[in-house]
């Protein structure tokens, strides 16, 4: 933080920090959403505050590749940690905000776990993802991904797990709900294989082969993962981040070279200023 004037006043900002989510497997588990904080920061006028918005991790490619772990969303020192990207076969889930959920097991003996929530904060940033399972030779299907209010199911034989369910906040006037994990991929193979839904909140739906869904841009939602039919399939990218910024409406913001954002009009008492993408500087006079 740099000091711009002399003359400081100090008020409260809401915060909701939302990272990017993580990216699906190409055969195996969702992506987990990206890590969701929100509180309250005391901020001076006439200081500079930098923000980051995090970028949605990449989908895995074909052959079986995991998902990419999201990019991480910031305010001043808060810090919310990108969502961990779908386990591939036989590969556990990787951690982030909310972990993603594991890949497809090898047999049926074996079940590979989902990522965690990490770092682990207090409170949390979201929950784990859900296991990856085989019942059978050609009956494997993937976990979900965490979201920041739900743990990722576990895949189930023919279907893949359900992405976790994301959290509402109204701190832009009304309850949207975000980060939601991404579900798991099933094997395209399989007798009557159907990909996991994706968590409530921006969660990508998963796939039994082809391109998976992908987590909602702005909402960090986790991509969906995908299995094999004549071919692999491609995970669904992970949702891009937000940083949603309330303040009093005494108070005006500058958004700053490098990002990309608005400010609202004063309602109930404060402005939102809402930045969808980039790295730069806030202030307030």
């Amino acid at each position: 933080m740099s000091i711009a004037a002399a003359t400081q006043d100090e008020f409260d900002v809401d915060y909701l920090i939302i990272a990017g989510g993580g990216g699906g497997s190409s055969y195996g588990g969702g992506g987990g959403a990206g890590g969701y904080r929100e509180s309250a920061l005391s901020v001076s006028t006439n200081a500079n505050y930098a923000v980051s918005v995090g970028a949605g991790g990449g989908g895995g490619s074909t052959g079986g590749a995991p998902g990419v772990q999201g990019n991480s969303s910031s305010f001043s020192s808060i810090t919310s940690a990108g969502g961990g990207g779908g386990g591939e076969y036989n590969g556990i889930g990787g951690d982030g905000g909310s972990g993603g959920g594991g890949g497809m097991a090898e047999s049926s003996s074996i079940s590979v776990a989902g990522g965690i929530s990490s770092p682990t904060t207090s409170p949390a940033q979201g929950s784990s993802g859900g296991n990856g399972v085989a019942i059978a030779a050609l009956n494997r299907s993937g976990g979900g991904g965490g979201g920041a209010g739900a743990t990722g199911s576990n895949g189930s034989g023919d279907d893949g797990g359900a992405g976790g369910a994301g959290t509402a906040s109204s701190i832009t006037g009304s309850s949207v709900t975000r980060a939601g994990g991404g579900g798991g991929g099933a094997d395209g193979r399989s007798t009557s294989p159907t990909g996991g839904t994706g968590g409530t909140g921006g969660g990508g739906a998963g796939a039994t082969s082809g391109v998976a869904t992908a987590g909602s841009v702005n909402l960090g939602g986790g991509g969906g993962g995908s299995g094999f039919g004549a071919t692999w399939g491609t995970g669904g990218a992970g949702g891009s981040g937000v940083v949603i910024l309330r303040y009093p409406d005494t108070r005006t913001i500058t958004i700053g070279s490098g990002l990309t954002g608005t400010e609202s009009a004063a309602s109930g008492g404060y402005k939102r200023a809402t930045i969808t993408a980039g790295t730069g500087n806030v202030s307030w006079t």
